[in-house]
């Protein structure tokens, strides 16, 4: 079954099936999917939902995450990956894009997309990593009319909100910011950068609705298993760069032994072969569609 053809997929609106997961015992586990591929392989590995990193996307371009993603790349990376996986998706929306008319926009956007669910932040332009230094922060009222927009624009999309004021605001101040924002319309929160587990389980006690943990690495938040978190009262929890790190660390080691030796042969074995790739894409299908494509005899490998 392709994409093409596919009449299979789950008729419930993709913010709804993530509702649902929220609603079922246990942590959902998001992992960052940044393209189709990866998202395939996520699924395949028996991932329920995805999340989509605009810091993992933008690295993909070979740009800084500062805020320079265009809505119409975040827009191809949701669909193309929607397309491919009829998986709840989490997208990364950074700011909204502009004010309250850019963030309706960028809700029909992902709406129509496919996306389950938008990830808006405090900050303002240009934004960073949560974990860097020296954020500056959106007015409180501001990013809670924000949210109040993208709620009013969403017909299943759900909201996610992030604060990031933990480091520049402390605890208790970005907890006040989250119930404001809960109090606009956020369907779940997401604490950025906590700096330890008092903090992790004080902001759980204090704000009563489906919180999201970020477990990316080589950040200021101590890197806890699934389960603990949700032991400590999230719902759901991010590795949003993990799987980028991996393969851009991979392929550097590719290039390098490369240029090194002149062949790929002692790669081979570290390699997803043809047979595999096929049969993750589901290239005979495809090329069933069409009778007129011979179908392919592989090279024995």
């Amino acid at each position: 079954m392709t994409w093409l053809t596919q009449t299979a997929r789950d008729p419930r609106p993709a913010g709804d099936r993530l509702a649902a997961l929220w609603a079922a015992p246990g942590i959902v586990r998001l992992p960052g999917a940044h393209t189709p591929l990866a998202a395939l392989l996520a699924r395949r590995a028996g991932f329920q939902a995805l999340y989509l990193s605009g810091a993992a996307v933008t690295a993909s371009l070979a740009l800084p995450d500062l805020g320079v993603l265009a809505l119409d790349e975040l827009i191809f990376f949701t669909r193309a990956i929607c397309r491919a996986v009829d998986l709840p998706l989490v997208v990364d929306g950074d700011t909204g894009y502009g004010e309250a008319l850019n963030v309706m926009r960028l809700v029909r956007e992902l709406e129509d997309a496919g996306a389950a669910a938008v990830q808006l932040e405090d900050q303002v332009l240009p934004k960073k990593c949560g974990h860097l230094s020296d954020k500056r922060l959106a007015a409180p009222e501001d990013m809670a009319r924000k949210v109040a927009a993208a709620v009013r624009a969403a017909r299943h999309l759900r909201v996610i909100a992030r604060t990031d004021a933990v480091a520049s605001e402390g605890l208790e101040a970005a907890i006040a910011r989250a119930r404001l924002y809960v109090e606009a319309g956020a369907h779940a929160v997401f604490p950025e950068a906590l700096r330890d587990v008092d903090e992790i389980r004080a902001f759980a006690a204090a704000v009563p609705v489906p919180l999201l943990a970020n477990m990316t690495e080589f950040g200021r938040t101590p890197l806890l298993p699934a389960d603990e978190l949700g032991r400590l009262g999230y719902k759901m929890v991010i590795w949003p760069v993990t799987a980028l790190r991996v393969a851009a660390r991979a392929m550097e080691e590719c290039y390098t032994l490369l240029a090194q030796a002149g062949s790929q042969h002692a790669l081979l074995e570290r390699m997803q072969s043809r047979r595999e790739l096929y049969d993750l894409i589901r290239y005979e299908d495809y090329e069933a569609l069409d009778a007129t494509i011979a179908k392919s005899t592989l090279p024995q490998e």
